[in-house]
């Protein structure tokens, strides 16, 4: 009987209607699920569900049951009304609509309708477009408070009411001791709370802060508090830390707030109340009841990647921030932390499972997430010092064979006679160079494998041991049958940061190995660690910061779709259109920069001793070998293009500087020695773009200004790149 109710019970499944194709979509990104994922568990292709989800094509039978069971069940865990995550897939170049301007923070208002700004005229004699900007509130002048009985309004379409109003704010206090909050979007609250543990009840129960989870098995974010002088003085804390207090990175033991909060039955994290602090109670279930606190003159804001935001004015800087949560992510510390945070935000380690026979559900690992548990790196991935590395004699130096060095390019060459005579020297930068090379890349998703001898496989992340001394650059493969013949005392080598040509066995990531292969070279690897399971675990933190970079850029005036020409004008001081947003393009690179560094973070202190775990190793984000990957990739991408550009024009770069590249030319322009045809680049080559991987002008300086910067330090190989930008030359061994 029962195999008659089976049967039953599958004829109803392959009639039943499936939701639309867009809550298809909707409910797989809900739940973190990617297209290969819903692929493999269907035994279809990929393009098979994307075409599902697009409506080009239905289910059959027998995929349509599985499929139809697939939904309805996602349907039941996130209904409507959840929000989704962005796309973890690959994604056009070009925006799909571009991003509308973000309003300054008018004066002050109670209203929680949208400043509408008037559109300002462009500069006399630029087709530049300008982005809408509204008046700055003087800094002299004080906000009415808003009325506690004040009308809200509604939250916006697909936004969650808990966070009504933004993911943070920046509380300052009046001389009459009123304090207030500053909100993202011009919003200001009245604060009554009179001590930091009041307030953190009030950010919780009142203040409606906060921001939605970014992915279906994610937690929401805590709200985030900024504290102005005025309120650090208002609420007990010091305006400033003591040299003691700056050292230990927080406030003593027996400081008063810090009494306060216990008193009070709140938590501090590890790391105390300093710049950045969490002050929490333990979860009760699916409850949270952590409130985040950034205070700005504590040196929380890094100069080198927030600029002069910690002496903004408070509706300013609450725009500022504002803007950065709502696209990137809530800040939870600096930026390389943020960077880190967003990877485990988009993949979280663990989700709830099917609910078992008592209907409770478990947490089970998140399928494309790192998980929750640590995994020892290979010992040539370790950096020195590690504990696996033990065994190797005190002040033994590892060299190529023993240590993956992949890290980006630092090298520059004399220049030849015919570059002497160009009047230039012109820097190319590449766009977010290392948020490119980590889109699409396949990582590693869990621990090392040891194979001797292995076949290298391009799709297998790992490091291997190989010789690739014999991959001579003078004749390379530039297409499927298509070879060039290249100067190669002009080129670096794709395979070492200095440039030099690699000599005998050595360690390199996948890319790397595979760009040999690419360039029509064998390689034989001896040794490897690979990763088996494998994810494109980076892709939805490359959009995620991608479409933040894209759409602060359009804010100011620079967009994916302007040609060569006018992009060049756009990107002509577009700093100075709007600098609060300016910063923000400046903490999206730190943030990318940042995050991946931290992949590999060293000790800091804390009476480490060689040979002894430092506290990064307890994480498992802490994975060398990923950062590795993105670097190989991203030199990898640009010798690529390289190549490409010497084998068309015969122009060869003279330096290089991690993503900065330059070439010697007459004119002052990129335009004037970029091989563009009736506005169309040369495919593979160097693309004039804000996109991420096209490159913008870094600088040009004169061929007189570089050799005499050469012979002033008595550096024939003097990197240029690191001072092509403004011309400045310091010291030869400074620099990033």
């Amino acid at each position: 009987m029962s195999e008659l109710f089976d049967a039953v019970d599958a004829l109803v499944a392959s009639r039943s209607p499936l939701p639309p194709p867009a809550e298809r979509k909707r409910l797989r990104q809900a739940h973190g699920l990617t297209l290969d994922e819903v692929a493999a568990a269907l035994q279809v292709r990929r393009a098979t569900i994307s075409g599902w989800e697009a409506g080009k094509t239905e289910p059959r039978p027998p995929e349509r049951d599985a499929y139809a069971r697939l939904l309805k069940q996602l349907a039941r865990l996130y209904p409507t009304h959840t929000p989704v995550p962005a796309e973890d897939t690959a994604v056009p170049e070009t925006p799909a609509t571009p991003a509308a301007p973000v309003p300054r923070a008018d004066e002050p208002t109670t209203s929680r309708t949208a400043y509408a700004a008037p559109t300002a005229e462009p500069a006399s004699g630029s087709t530049v477009p300008r982005p809408a900007a509204a008046p700055r509130p003087a800094a002299t002048t004080r906000p009415t408070p808003r009325s506690t009985g004040t009308r809200k309004a509604a939250p916006a379409a697909g936004g969650d009411s808990r966070f009504e109003n933004g993911p943070l704010a920046v509380v300052d206090a009046a001389a009459d001791g009123q304090v207030l909050a500053y909100c993202a979007g011009g919003l200001i609250l009245d604060v009554p709370a009179k001590s930091i543990p009041a307030l953190v009840d009030w950010t919780l129960s009142e203040a409606e802060l906060g921001a939605p989870k970014l992915s279906g098995p994610g937690k929401p974010a805590d709200p985030l508090i900024v504290l102005t002088e005025a309120a650090c003085e208002r609420y007990g804390l010091p305006v400033a830390l003591s040299e003691e207090e700056r050292i230990a990175g927080r406030l003593p033991e027996g400081h008063k707030v810090i009494k306060q909060l216990t008193r009070a039955d709140w938590q501090l994290t590890k790391r105390g109340f300093g710049p950045w602090a969490r002050v929490y109670r333990p979860a009760q279930g699916s409850e949270r009841a952590c409130v985040q606190f950034c205070v700005p003159s504590w040196k929380a804001l890094d100069t080198r990647h927030w600029g002069a935001a910690g002496q903004l004015p408070p509706a300013e800087l609450a725009r500022l921030l504002g803007v950065y949560a709502t696209r990137v992510m809530t800040p939870r510390g600096s930026t390389a932390v943020t960077g880190l945070e967003l990877m485990t935000a988009l993949h979280p380690a663990t989700r709830a499972s099917e609910p078992d026979a008592k209907g409770k559900r478990h947490s089970e690992h998140n399928p494309g997430s790192l998980g929750k548990d640590p995994v020892d790196c290979a010992p040539c991935e370790a950096p020195d010092g590690h504990p696996l590395l033990n065994d190797l004699p005190r002040f033994h130096v590892r060299g190529p064979g023993e240590k993956l060095f992949e890290e980006a390019y630092d090298w520059a060459r004399p220049l030849t006679d015919g570059e002497c005579l160009r009047r230039n020297l012109v820097g190319l930068d590449v766009n977010m160079a290392f948020a490119a090379g980590a889109n699409g890349l396949p990582v590693g998703l869990g621990e090392p494998t040891h194979v001797k001898n292995p076949v290298f496989d391009p799709k297998l992340p790992g490091s291997w041991l190989v010789d690739l001394s014999h991959v001579d650059l003078s004749r390379v493969r530039t297409g499927k049958d298509t070879w060039a013949q290249l100067d190669a005392a002009l080129l670096p080598s794709p395979f070492t940061p200095k440039g030099e040509r690699p000599e005998g066995l050595a360690w390199y990531a996948t890319p790397t190995v595979a760009y040999a292969v690419e360039l029509g070279y064998d390689v034989t690897p001896t040794e490897a660690y690979v990763r088996y399971e494998t994810g494109r675990y980076l892709d939805g933190w490359y959009q995620r910061l991608r479409d933040a970079y894209l759409a602060t850029m359009a804010d100011l005036g620079v967009n994916a779709d302007l040609s060569p020409a006018d992009f060049l004008a756009a990107m002509d001081g577009y700093r100075s259109r709007d600098p609060e947003l300016a910063i923000v393009v400046s903490a999206v690179k730190a943030t990318v920069k940042g995050g991946l560094g931290k992949l590999r973070e060293r000790p800091r202190g804390e009476g480490w001793r060689p040979g002894e775990p430092w506290r990064a190793l307890m994480r498992p984000t802490w994975r060398p070998d990923i950062r590795a990957a993105v670097i190989s990739r991203t030199r990898i991408n640009l010798h690529r293009k390289i190549v490409k550009h010497a084998a068309f024009t015969g122009q060869y770069p003279v330096a290089i500087l991690s993503d900065c590249v330059v070439y010697a030319a007459d004119g002052e322009s990129p335009l004037d020695f970029l091989p563009y045809r009736d506005g169309k680049p040369l495919p593979g080559g160097f693309k004039l773009g804000v996109n991420p991987g096209l490159v913008k002008h870094e600088g040009t300086q004169t061929t007189l200004w570089g050799e005499g910067a050469r012979e002033q330090y008595d550096a024939p190989e003097l990197n240029l790149a690191r001072y092509i930008k403004d011309g400045t030359v310091t010291d030869k061994d400074n620099g990033e």
